[in-house]
C-alpha cells in the first residue's frame, strides 16, 4: 500500500502535516476528509523520492530536487544518529514483546505507527510495513533504512527470521543497545567532568588576563619602579592575551580541523591517534575497556543470535569504535577463514589483555563462547566503573590544583610590586 505525506488545513485554520497509507490518493483524501482535514499538497513516498499529486488526483512527475539528491545522499550514506538509535531501542523492546505475545509482524508495526510521535519514525515504519506487506523479509526492508538500522541489527534481525526466534532476536537487541548506551554514558560522564573543568579554566584565566591583570599593571608602571621578574612575565603573558587571542583561536581551531582530517580521512591517521589514545594514562586504560566490553558484548549478542562467527566478527569490527580493536579483530576473522581458532589469533594481536585470551580459548574448548564473552563484558563493565570512578578522583584535584597555581602566581607578580612600593615609603 503507497505511503503519501501530505499538507492540509485543519478545523480552525491551522496547518497541519503527516503521513498515511492508501491505496490511492482520492483513497487519502477521502479518509482525511471525514477527519474534517482538508488536503492541500499530497505526495507519494516512494524510495525517498516525492511524486506531486494534482488535486484531481493525477500524479504529475516531480523529479528531486539539487537540494534533495544532496539530502538523500546524506541519508544514504548516514549512520543512525543518537536520536534514532533512541527510538529504534524503545521500538525493538516493543516489537519484542508484541511478538512474544503472538501478534503476527504486520500488526505489531501497525501499532509502532499509531503509537509514534515522530514524524521521520512513522514515515520509517510505514515504509517497513509496506515493504514486508509486499513480500520482502524485515531484514531487507531494514537494511533500506541505514539512517536508522546499522549492519548489526540487520544481520541480527535476518538470522531470527532464519530460525524463527525473532521475538527473542528482539528482546536480545533491546538488551544490547540498552547496554550500549549505559556503557556509553558512563564514559562520557567521566570524561566530561575534566572537560568542564579545564574549559571554566581558560576562560577565567582568559578574562583574567584580558581585562584585569591589565588595569591593575598599568598603575603599577606609573608608579615608575623597576617591576620584579614575576610581574614582568605576567605583564608579557596579558600582553600576549589581550593582543593575539585570535591567533590562539585560529590556532586552535586549525588543530581541531587537522585532527578531524586526519583521523576521518587517513586510515593510518585514525589508527596513529586511536593507539596514542590508549597510551594516556587512565584515559586510555578507560577507553580500552570501553572497546574490549563493546567488542565482547556484540560478538556474544551475534553468535547467540545465529550469525556465523566470520559475518559476526566483521559487524563486530565496525562497532568497536577504536582502530586498534578494530584491527586486531578483523586479524582474527582473516585467521579463522584459514582454519584457526578465535583465542589463538587474539592472543597474537597484542590488542587483548592476557585473561581476555585464555577465557575466550576456554569458551571455545568447553562450547560456551557467548557465555564466556558475556561474562567477560560484564566483567569489564564493573571495571569501567571502577576506572570512571578512579579517573575523576585523579582528575578532580590536579586540575583544582593547577588552577590554583596558575591564579596564585597572578597574584603573586601583583603584590610583589605594592608590597615593594610599602617597604620604600
Amino acid at each position: 500500500m503507497p505511503i503519501y505525506q501530505y499538507k492540509a488545513y485543519v478545523s480552525g485554520g491551522g496547518v497541519t502535516t503527516g503521513v498515511i497509507d492508501a491505496d490511492t490518493p482520492r483513497d487519502a483524501r477521502a479518509r482525511l476528509r471525514r477527519d474534517n482535514v482538508l488536503v492541500s499538497e499530497i505526495h507519494e513516498l516512494r524510495g525517498g523520492k516525492k511524486t506531486k499529486v494534482a488535486s484531481g488526483g493525477e500524479k504529475r512527475a516531480s523529479g528531486p530536487s539539487l537540494a534533495e539528491r544532496l539530502q538523500a545522499l546524506r541519508k544514504s550514506a548516514s549512520k543512525p544518529t543518537n536520536a534514532n538509535l533512541e527510538i529504534v531501542s524503545a521500538a525493538t523492546r516493543q516489537l519484542g514483546t508484541l511478538l512474544s505475545a503472538g501478534i503476527p509482524l504486520i500488526e505489531a508495526l501497525r501499532a509502532l505507527i499509531e503509537q509514534t510521535e515522530h514524524r521521520q519514525a512513522e514515515t520509517m515504519f510505514r515504509q517497513l510495513r509496506e515493504r514486508v506487506s509486499g513480500g520482502s523479509s524485515l531484514a531487507d526492508a531494514m537494511a533500506e533504512q541505514p539512517a536508522w538500522f546499522n549492519d548489526l541489527y540487520v544481520n541480527m534481525v535476518r538470522a531470527g527470521q532464519a530460525t524463527g526466534n525473532l521475538d527473542v532476536v528482539f528482546r536480545r537487541l533491546a538488551d544490547y543497545m540498552q547496554a550500549q548506551r549505559s556503557l556509553r554514558r558512563k564514559v562520557v560522564s567521566a570524561l566530561t567532568y575534566p572537560a568542564m573543568m579545564v574549559g571554566i579554566g581558560i576562560i577565567v584565566v582568559s578574562i583574567l588576563m584580558t581585562a584585569v591583570v591589565p588595569k591593575i599593571t598599568s598603575m603599577l608602571i606609573d608608579t615608575g619602579q623597576t617591576l620584579p621578574g614575576p610581574t614582568q612575565v605576567l605583564i608579557m603573558i596579558s600582553n600576549g592575551f589581550k593582543n593575539y587571542w585570535w591567533a590562539g583561536c585560529l590556532t586552535i581551531a586549525f588543530v581541531s580541523f587537522l585532527i578531524e582530517r586526519v583521523y576521518n580521512g587517513s586510515e593510518k591517521g585514525r589508527l596513529f591517534i586511536d593507539r596514542s589514545l590508549l597510551r594516556v594514562p587512565v584515559i586510555g586504560e578507560l577507553l580500552r575497556k570501553q572497546a574490549i566490553a563493546r567488542f565482547t558484548h556484540t560478538l556474544s549478542t551475534l553468535l547467540e543470535s545465529g550469525v556465523p562467527v566470520v559475518a559476526s566478527l566483521e559487524i563486530t569490527r565496525n562497532v568497536v569504535g577504536n582502530r586498534v580493536i578494530s584491527d586486531a579483530t578483523e586479524v582474527i576473522r582473516t585467521r579463522i577463514l584459514e582454519g584457526t581458532d578465535i583465542g589463538t589469533p587474539m592472543r597474537a594481536t597484542g590488542a587483548f589483555p592476557p585473561v581476555v585470551c585464555y577465557m575466550v580459548q576456554v569458551g571455545e574448548q568447553s562450547g560456551e563462547l557467548e557465555q564466556m564473552l558475556q561474562r567477560i563484558g560484564a566483567a569489564y563493565d564493573e571495571e569501567i566503573d571502577v576506572t570512571t570512578s578512579r579517573l575523576t578522583s585523579v582528575l578532580e584535584p590536579l586540575l583544582i590544583v593547577a588552577l590554583a597555581v596558575i591564579v596564585g602566581y597572578i597574584v603573586v607578580a601583583i603584590v610583589l610590586p605594592i608590597l615593594r612600593v610599602g617597604q620604600i615609603q
